[in-house]
């Protein structure tokens, strides 16, 4: 039988909302007994398990409002495969010192080396570190911000990308931007500028955003506030999908020789 001591524990750990402590309080309690814990040591552990339910709840929601394509952690990228990518560099970034400073990351390389695997795992810890991340291709934010501007919605539909902490842009330079895209693209980085970190990956080098833009004055005006405080890592090697082949000798790797 329930005594009236727990169904006054009970009520006043829903009201506070502290479930997972309301869920476990009696096999807590009876740990607690048979190890003779102090008052202190109890209380401890009794919050400690709500603040790790209520932390990991929260990395959850937030992992889903941030529209990661798929979800790989650092842990799983190899670093063998591309040895280019320093892992230490990369190790340091996960602490997200940059995104505490507002500063940006821009990651460089061909088809496939895995700029974007870096980009969600690195974005993956900035959510662990509490912070909120949205990701999208640039191709898919400027066709957003294009439809927001033909509709006289463009300031509010802005600031979908500019409110999460950390933004990462995947895919810059992978399609042509008319002059039109440009400008909105630089009105989101001004916007950002000094204020919000970002990701931002791309196949095409600095020199080739010109082209991509369609405009070099605007071009230089994009990376000036980009790179005025940036990491850049350039990733040379062969692309992930062409791994089975490779080994198979079907392709030949494009570092060989060098």
């Amino acid at each position: 039988m329930t005594s009236p001591q727990m169904v006054r524990l009970d009520e006043h750990l829903q009201r506070l909302r502290l479930n997972t402590v309301r869920e476990r309080l009696e096999a807590l309690l009876q740990e607690a007994s048979e190890k003779e814990l102090s008052y202190a040591d109890f209380l401890d552990g009794l919050l400690s398990e709500e603040v790790s339910a209520k932390t990991a709840k929260h990395v959850t929601m937030r992992t889903n409002l941030a529209r990661f394509p798929f979800i790989k952690g650092l842990d799983s990228f190899d670093f063998g495969y591309q040895p280019s990518v320093d892992r230490k560099q990369i190790q340091k970034l996960s602490l997200c010192h940059f995104v505490e400073h507002g500063e940006n990351l821009v990651l460089l390389g061909p088809p496939g080396v895995g700029k974007t695997h870096l980009a969600v795992g690195l974005g993956l810890k900035a959510i662990e570190h509490g912070y909120r991340v949205l990701f999208t291709t640039a191709a898919a934010m400027l066709t957003t911000l294009t439809k927001a501007l033909n509709e006289g919605r463009f300031d509010d539909k802005l600031k979908v990308f500019t409110i999460p902490r950390l933004l990462i842009i995947d895919e810059t330079g992978y399609l042509p931007i008319d002059r039109q895209a440009a400008t909105l693209f630089f009105q989101l980085i001004s916007r950002r500028y000094e204020r919000g970190p970002m990701i931002l990956t791309s196949n095409q080098s600095f020199g080739s955003w010109g082209d991509v833009f369609g405009d070099r004055v605007i071009a230089s005006a994009i990376l000036d506030r980009i790179l005025h405080h940036a990491t850049t890592i350039s990733i040379r090697g062969d692309s992930y999908r062409l791994k089975d082949k490779l080994k198979s000798g079907v392709v030949k790797p494009t570092t060989a020789g060098a």
